[in-house]
């Protein structure tokens, strides 16, 4: 009894943000994610970012710097935005969303209409490291005609048919609440260091001690999980078709998913090109920046 009442504050209790940034730009609310934009309307190039399991935006901020290139980027449903006092525009473009929070399908949903109504640049690149290509994926499924010029990026990501590089017993999902408050005492610890590859990296290494703190309360990091280990088992090889070209980047030593079930599933992926990173964790932009695709020249 005191365990289950335990559990049930934890999934309640709301996380604190540990990282947050100044920001210049715009922020939309949509629904319980957030889409944040800068740079020039007028750029040639536009690309979306949608952050992985645990992860926000920052991830990708110092790739993508470049002040002449329109960056969008969003934060999953319920999750803290990375901002320091952050103020939303209104938007007669946002719509209500049908998927429900926590779900790949949800944050996809939102990808679409920053896709439709924001990127306004004649070459649009959308990047998803982790289960962010797994939103990519869905928002193709769900809006193939907004795909049909777009160059997407999947890096080290959550695919059809794939799998985690440990699973998590049916039976120990019950105490995921508790795992979440554990490891937010210890962001990084000997028993999970090797998940991330090098940490000397200062940035890095701040990117990687705030995940636990990133999803505002537990149930959305249940939540996340228990829907992406359902996505990743029903979703058919068949999604690829939506996508047009891009690039499917696999870590040879990723330790977050096995990356050779992740290479069966992007063989599957007739327009996309498979690029393999060896000795490479699962944290591409952050340990082999240059093994990503480079923008096309306007």
């Amino acid at each position: 009894m005191i365990a289950t009442s335990l559990r049930r504050w934890l999934l309640r209790r709301e996380t604190p943000q540990v990282q947050a940034v100044d920001f210049q730009g715009e922020l939309y609310q949509v629904g319980q994610a957030c889409v944040a934009r800068q740079g020039p309307e007028d750029a040639a190039q536009s690309v979306i970012v949608m952050p992985g399991f645990v992860e926000n935006f920052l991830y990708f901020t110092a790739y993508y710097q470049d002040p002449a290139l329109q960056l969008i980027m969003l934060t999953s449903a319920d999750y803290h935005v990375p901002v320091n006092r952050p103020r939303y525009r209104k938007a007669e473009w946002v719509a209500p969303l049908r998927s429900r929070p926590g779900t790949i399908a949800y944050d996809a949903e939102v990808l679409n209409q920053a896709l439709e109504h924001l990127a306004t640049g004649h070459q649009v690149r959308v990047h998803g490291h982790s289960r962010g290509g797994a939103v990519i994926l869905e928002a193709a499924r769900q809006r193939p005609e907004l795909f049909s010029r777009v160059e997407v990026i999947l890096e080290a990501p959550v695919l059809p048919q794939g799998k985690p590089f440990r699973e998590v017993p049916r039976a120990a999902r019950w105490f995921l609440p508790f795992y979440l408050f554990a490891w937010q005492q210890q962001p990084i610890s000997p028993s999970n260091r090797h998940l991330f590859g090098p940490l000397d990296d200062p940035r890095k290494r701040e990117l990687v001690s705030a995940l636990p703190f990133n999803p505002r309360h537990g149930k959305t990091f249940v939540d996340n999980i228990l829907d992406l280990a359902d996505w990743m088992e029903r979703t058919p090889t068949a999604i690829y078709q939506h996508l047009q070209r891009g690039a499917i980047l696999v870590p040879e030593k990723d330790r977050i998913l096995q990356a050779e079930a992740m290479r069966r599933s992007a063989d599957q992926a007739e327009n996309l090109q498979i690029i393999q990173i060896p000795d490479c964790s699962h944290l591409i932009t952050q340990d082999r920046p240059d093994c990503i695709p480079p923008l096309a020249e306007t």
